[in-house]
């Protein structure tokens, strides 16, 4: 895993990648599908395609992000960064950052379907996440009736200023986005192109404002767990985060390095330094 972020984007208009694709089948994965080779039936791929949004002042979050995906799932996953100087240095993206942009990956992020080639399921998640499940219990709620499915949150920030002091806005639906299951051969998220994505309103876009209410399924709180917003009770093992979101700021920032849920991304990034060359990477093919 590349200690810079980098990945290859896969676009239909992208020219011959020249950044490595993380991918990794666990055994579990090769063994369900050799099993129903077996059996002589017709064995379903599915690979889901996951865009992680990527800002150098967050290289160390998006490396564990990812590293906490790879190491748990038992589906063959893609993990590609949504790198903004890459996306420019192709032509996809070329809109000025607005002040109210907290990261690079604020708007690039609605690429995702246009990267995926409006094929299949994708998802996009920002890179302040630590996932403690196998990203297959996720898949198994996809419903291909929606044209996007996310957590529906209600939150509204305590706060006036999030990670490392950048301004904290509030506008409806926030968060929603920071998460989402891209149906992305959905007629309605062919409109997602750069020309789109450059030009809209960050309300349009954060609101899914091209999609009508009903097709925005909702996927259970505890996918993108709010850190200071959401809580666990201890009598109600459903409310266990599988995604942790340190939504405001994690501990790789000196003023959150006390959050909630710090000892865990800790514990994460120690582990993840530490098997660079261990076992989990060596369950991971590098193109």
């Amino acid at each position: 895993m590349s200690s810079n972020g980098n990945g290859c984007l896969k676009a239909n208009v992208v020219a011959e990648a020249a950044d490595p694709v993380i991918e990794t089948t666990t055994r579990s994965a090769a063994a369900a599908e050799e099993a129903n080779l077996s059996n002589g039936n017709a064995a379903k791929s599915f690979k889901l395609k996951i865009f992680v949004g990527y800002d150098p002042r967050e290289d160390l979050a998006y490396e564990v992000c990812c590293y906490s995906i790879l190491k748990r799932s038992s589906i063959p996953v893609e993990v590609h960064p949504i790198k903004q100087s890459d996306l420019r240095s192709k032509g996809l993206y070329w809109r000025e950052r607005g002040p109210t942009e907290s990261t690079e990956f604020s708007f690039s992020r609605f690429l995702t379907p246009f990267l995926a080639n409006f094929e299949g399921w994708a998802m996009f998640v920002d890179c302040d996440f630590l996932y403690t499940a196998d990203i297959k219990e996720l898949t198994e709620l996809i419903d291909e009736s929606y044209a996007v499915m996310c957590v529906h949150h209600d939150y509204t920030p305590k706060d006036s200023t999030k990670m490392d002091g950048v301004v904290q806005t509030v506008y409806p639906r926030k968060n929603w986005s920071s998460m989402v299951l891209y149906n992305c051969g959905h007629p309605k998220n062919r409109i997602l192109t750069p020309e789109l994505v450059n030009s809209q309103t960050g309300a349009f876009l954060h609101r899914f404002m091209w999609l009508d209410d009903n097709e925005i399924g909702s996927i259970p709180f505890v996918w993108n767990f709010l850190v200071g917003h959401n809580q666990v009770d201890e009598n109600d093992p459903s409310t266990a985060p599988k995604a942790i979101h340190y939504t405001t700021g994690g501990p790789w920032f000196e003023a959150w390095k006390n959050c909630d849920f710090a000892d865990l991304w800790v514990k994460e990034m120690e582990e993840y330094k530490q098997d660079k060359e261990g076992v989990s990477l060596k369950k991971m093919v590098i193109h």
